[in-house]
């Protein structure tokens, strides 16, 4: 897939490699913006139970 892509992008090595640089930091932005924004009510990481019960270390 990676190949597919490097293949298909225009301009000399220096020039694929700025686009994929670009290319990355879209793709993360749009994850953090609206992917993980969405994602986060469905995943259960908000139900954390901590006690300071007996067993706890000193």
């Amino acid at each position: 897939m990676y190949g597919w892509i490097w293949r298909h992008l225009p301009g000399n090595v220096w020039v694929r490699a700025a686009i994929s640089v670009v290319l990355v930091l879209a793709v993360v932005l749009v994850l953090f913006q609206y992917v993980f924004p969405w994602a986060e009510p469905l995943l259960p990481f908000g139900d954390v139970t901590v006690d300071n019960g007996a067993g706890a270390a000193r």
